[in-house]
């Protein structure tokens, strides 16, 4: 008999400071094998990449939301980073197409679960969303928490899962399944946030950019610069090369860095006189991530 396969997940925490409450949330994923976690206090977020069998990840990450919503105060929370939740995202990735439909049904359980065990509202999106309206988080997230929390007290929004009500300490979690995309952030070497922020229009794909790239442009205090934060969906239609060479086009790059993992073949052509800040390829590439596992 076959056993169930390997799926990875990427939840992102709202929290990029506190060490002891990163390490709590780290630990609490212990039904999956810990790849990588990524903080940012600029961003007041965590991202972790997690792999797990199909049954054992979704109770990694309800386990991981318990902590988070316990730990994580967002009335409180400093960062530039959109989000309307403790445990903001939770996406499930398949490596394979044959592996989707396992993604989708792991993706549910645990939302389901999150919502009936731990009693935060769930709003699914991406190809899991309910309504056209729900397909981009940017649709769930825009006014942020205590927007969100007016349109479903307001009966506006229904959440998938959970309670019809939407706590402002712990808010509100989104969940889907997909393949894997690349976060990856360009650092420019200037302090002007508005820079940052009309690139990021022109670049993303609702700016008239390349397919599958969204993108924010954020101020970074603790550096002294500002940043073009990118989600990549598909890096065969939006190369990073491709990106960090249309950013220095339009203003000076100080350097450039991954968010958890992506595929060998993103990073083909990337250039060498841009920085590629705590990147190691052992840890960094899923292919060679992967070969590291134990399950």
């Amino acid at each position: 008999m076959s056993q169930p396969p390997v799926l990875l997940a990427v939840p992102n925490v709202s929290e990029g400071a506190d060490r002891e409450t990163i390490d709590a949330i780290a630990a609490a994923f212990a039904a999956a094998q810990l790849l990588d976690v990524h903080s940012d206090p600029d961003h007041g977020r965590s991202v972790f990449t997690l792999a797990a069998r199909q049954g054992d990840l979704a109770d990694a990450l309800v386990a991981g939301a318990r902590e988070a919503a316990a730990r994580i105060d967002l009335r409180t929370h400093a960062g530039a980073h959109p989000h309307v939740g403790a445990i903001d995202v939770a996406p499930v990735v398949y490596l394979e197409e044959a592996n989707r439909g396992a993604a989708m049904a792991e993706a549910l359980t645990a939302a389901a679960l999150i919502g009936a065990e731990i009693g935060l509202p769930v709003f699914l999106y991406g190809d899991l969303a309910t309504s056209d309206d729900r397909r981009e988080r940017a649709a769930l997230r825009e006014g942020g928490l205590e927007n969100l929390a007016q349109r479903v007290a307001a009966g506006e929004l229904e959440p998938d899962y959970g309670p019809f009500a939407v706590d402002p300490r712990s808010g509100a979690v989104l969940v889907t399944a997909r393949p894997p995309l690349v976060a990856f952030n360009v650092d420019l070497a200037s302090d002007d946030v508005e820079l940052a922020r009309r690139i990021a229009a022109e670049l993303r794909e609702s700016g008239g950019g390349r397919p599958g790239v969204r993108a924010i442009g954020l101020a970074l205090p603790q550096r002294g610069r500002v940043q073009v934060s990118f989600n990549v969906h598909d890096h065969r239609t939006a190369p990073l090369a491709d990106l960090v060479a249309e950013v220095a086009a339009r203003a000076p790059i100080a350097e450039a860095e991954l968010v958890g993992l992506a595929p060998a073949a993103a990073l083909d052509g990337f250039p060498s006189d841009v920085p590629l800040r705590g990147f190691d390829p052992e840890g960094h590439l899923i292919e060679n991530a992967l070969r590291s596992l134990d399950l």
